[in-house]
């Protein structure tokens, strides 16, 4: 199920630190994320949302997104806990081809993700889970992380025996 926390749109200070790092494509071989410095507006999250399932009726309170990979596909928080703050809330991927997965559990799991280097579309798309470990960004969620680092692979199997149903939920929302 979908469901919303509210309207806070507070950018989290981890992701503001995230933006600031420029990440490597490395012509494909390095990390395919551009990360925002805001999360988009609840207008284009809804107008992108509604473009990507067909179904006009859709709004996107449930999703914050904060990035992009080159072709577009979006990183975003899963607004599904609700009552529990933004960076308790899901990492997900939503590719620009209908690819969609959860990433992380939650934020603080998601900067490990991004310290082991590698990004949302790498992890969903690829099924990769071991990348060129980035010194910058272990330093990033060493200051920023609340849980303990561990496996890109434990991290992202974790989340989804959590959810489950991202990929259903989606499903249900496409006409």
């Amino acid at each position: 199920m979908i469901e919303t926390t509210g309207f806070d749109r507070t950018f989290p200070a981890a992701l503001a630190a995230v933006a600031r790092v420029e990440f490597d494509y490395d012509d494909g071989e390095g990390v395919d994320f551009e990360p925002y410095d805001a999360f988009d507006s609840a207008e284009e999250t809804t107008d992108w949302l509604r473009n990507w399932t067909g179904n006009h009726e859709l709004d996107g309170d449930a999703f914050r997104v904060f990035g992009q990979d080159g072709t577009g596909g979006l990183a975003a928080l899963w607004c599904v806990r609700p009552g529990r703050p933004l960076v308790e809330q899901p990492v997900v991927f939503l590719g620009s081809e209908g690819a969609r997965g959860v990433v992380a559990a939650n934020l603080s799991d998601f900067l490990w993700v991004l310290a082991g280097g590698l990004g949302p579309l790498e992890v969903v798309e690829f099924e990769q889970y071991e990348g060129r470990v980035d010194p910058g960004l272990t330093g990033l969620a060493e200051r920023h992380a609340t849980t303990p680092r561990r496996s890109t692979h434990d991290i992202v199997t974790t989340a989804r025996t959590e959810f489950p149903d991202f990929s259903q939920d989606i499903d249900a929302l496409c006409r």
